[in-house]
């Protein structure tokens, strides 16, 4: 084949998924000229699973993403048609916000959005190879024999890397959605030596609304008051559609038993790990016999279609035990099915073999992101994407790396446990996950996150404004309702009717509000002239006053963690050098190379007693 040079770029994103749009927009932000090449233009933010964004853990990565300057939260505050908080009945660190989107209204906003980014060109082609001169990432080769040259190449493959599709005894090479695989080029990563594996992953069938029995499903409405994602934005208003209820039954399982040999994924065909938190319907039944049902979201997928998905049926059954499993559900007895659920296995790194800025160890300036680092879910690949994006662009400027710790976001958790501890599954961020979860909520990512990400370029100076007027709004608001003095007599009757303790001395608003059952907004009746604030900054500041107590003993926490994490270990450090560390503790350390004493002692391996090791030597460097 015949090739030939098309053109050069500062760096060139390969995929155009959620984690490929971050990557390419955070890169031509930040001032670089930057190509994003993908297989179909069609999967431009494409949603081949469930159609929503956030949920769990989830929204939190959403809200930080847009606080660093990202574009997940505003694209679907733009195109959601029902928003919820999920964990409303538990403490503020888990609030979680989900809003369920119009997929494909999201694929086009987010295709408008990076068709009119200055320095940002989007092509359709498959790349089958890299260029790579002396172990460095310098463009790539497409099908067409066409080539690019940059500075850098980020990877952005999703499940697109020699992609296998598994319905029942079928069995062939596909993307996700019908689109082409990506062959060539998983073989080609292969040769230049990057540790691959195979996960899987799976989604549920779709079926017409109008084979939908919803009398007998329980409908899911969104809330009445809509949380926006990003924070530029104080409030939305739209009409939301419903969502639906319904269970698997003893019948439902009774089908699924009978013709569980015929399932791909329990029948042995699939050699990928799938994600144990988001198990396909026959794996739920084989692992949870005793489970009377499961419960199953009917789920709009947009407002043009008229296609249901059905959250919580993935399977990779043949297309006839689909059909009579779904049968047996109330509300689904006549249901018509238009999309076959299926399992999908693809290529993908083991992240082991990245740096904390997401640059690959052997190949300098290749840097990866999103599932193709061994992650699940639309969130995590957009907050790796972004990172991604924002590391390449600091690598060619010669500037140090933009890394977050655990204690600073859900990023930092993320990026840390794929990078340090790997994965031996489809990784999906849960809010158990995070050491320091109190601090890092939802409500207060812009606060923690919106300065870096006007330090590293990224976030621009509207948005910096706005957090900086919610930053001193909170804080003069906290101190001025601290001099508020409420007597007896003006908040006894509030009380009583709020259902809480009365006072029998005066006592500050600050102090009033650290009850359950005080808010700011109930006891605007006390405080006629207090300012206006907007829904991020009350929300932030009434999270703050009433666990301040927590905060502060999370605080102290993190002040211990910091200790470590500001230990830096040079990565010229020769570990097989250093008397006393395990041999095991040697080649660890040697081939992760961790950026500090905090990141080595979460290296698989590496014991108490090794970390008592590096402290002494590290003493010995500082007084020699």
């Amino acid at each position: 084949m015949e090739k030939f040079l098309m053109g050069e770029y500062d760096i060139i994103v390969v995929g155009a998924g959620h984690a490929g749009c971050e990557a390419g927009l955070a890169a031509a932000r930040m001032g670089k000229k930057t190509l994003m090449l993908s297989i179909n233009l069609e999967a431009v933010a494409m949603m081949p699973c469930n159609p929503s964004i956030g949920g769990t853990g989830k929204g939190h990565l959403v809200r930080e993403i847009d606080a660093l300057g990202g574009e997940m939260g505003l694209n679907i505050d733009k195109t959601f048609i029902q928003s919820r908080m999920l964990n409303t009945a538990k403490g503020p660190a888990v609030h979680s916000l989900r809003a369920q989107a119009d997929k494909n209204r999201y694929h086009l906003e987010m295709k408008k959005t990076i068709e009119k980014e200055p320095l940002l060109d989007m092509k359709q082609g498959e790349v089958i190879d890299l260029v790579i001169e002396e172990d460095r990432a310098c463009g790539v080769v497409l099908r067409t024999g066409a080539i690019y040259k940059s500075k850098a190449v980020i990877l952005a493959t999703g499940t697109f890397l020699a992609g296998k599709i598994f319905i029942g005894d079928s069995v062939f090479d596909s993307g996700p959605n019908g689109l082409a695989p990506s062959m060539e080029l998983a073989g080609k990563l292969r040769e230049y030596g990057l540790p691959m594996r195979r996960f899987k992953t799976g989604t549920p069938a779709r079926a017409l609304a109008d084979s939908l029995d919803y009398d007998k499903m329980i409908p899911q409405d969104g809330d009445s008051e809509i949380v926006p994602f990003s924070f530029m934005n104080d409030e939305l208003e739209k009409d939301q559609i419903k969502c639906w209820l319904t269970y698997t039954n003893e019948k439902t399982h009774e089908v699924i038993r009978e013709n569980i040999h015929r399932s791909a994924m329990l029948g042995g065909k699939i050699e990928g790990v799938g994600p144990r938190y988001c198990p396909s319907i026959e794996d739920k039944i084989n692992r949870f016999p005793d489970r009377a049902r499961h419960q199953l979201f009917i789920e709009p997928e947009g407002l043009d279609t008229d296609e249901m998905y059905i959250q919580g049926m993935s399977s990779s059954l043949p297309e006839d035990v689909q059909q009579a499993f779904y049968e047996t559900i109330e509300g689904l007895e006549h249901l018509k099915i238009v999309r076959p659920a299926y399992a999908i296995e693809y290529d993908c790194i083991d992240p082991l073999d990245l740096k904390m800025n997401l640059e690959n160890r052997t190949i300098e300036n290749l840097f990866c992101s999103g599932q193709f680092n061994g992650s699940s879910g639309y969130e995590e690949a957009a907050a790796q994407g972004l990172m991604a994006g924002i590391n390449a662009v600091l690598k060619l400027d010669g500037k140090e790396p933009f890394v977050l710790d655990r204690s600073q976001a859900y990023i930092g958790v993320l990026l840390d446990d794929l990078v340090t501890k790997g994965t031996n599954e489809p990784y999906r961020i849960m809010t158990s996950r995070a050491e320091y979860r109190l601090m890092l909520r939802q409500d207060n990512a812009d606060l923690r996150l919106t300065e870096l990400g006007y330090q590293v370029g990224l976030v621009k100076q509207d948005r910096y404004e706005r957090f900086l007027e919610k930053k001193a709004a909170v804080e003069q608001e906290t101190q001025r309702l601290k001099r508020k003095i409420i007597s007896p007599e003006a908040a006894n009757p509030l009380l009583e009717e709020l259902g809480t303790a009365p006072l029998k001395s005066a006592q500050s608003l600050h102090e009033l509000m650290r009850r359950p059952e005080v808010t700011y907004d109930n006891t605007a009746s006390l405080d006629p002239e207090r300012p206006e604030l907007s829904r991020h900054q009350k929300t932030t500041m009434e999270v703050e006053i009433k666990y301040g107590g927590y905060i502060q003993k999370q605080l102290a926490q993190i002040e211990k963690f910091k200790r470590l994490e500001n230990r830096k270990l040079s990565s010229d450090i020769d570990y097989e050098s250093i008397k006393g560390l395990r041999i095991e503790a040697q080649q660890k350390l040697n081939n992760m190379k961790p950026l500090s004493l905090g990141q080595a002692s979460r290296i698989s391996g590496v014991s108490p007693a090794d970390i008592n090791v590096l402290l002494i030597y590290l003493e010995k460097e500082r007084r020699s």
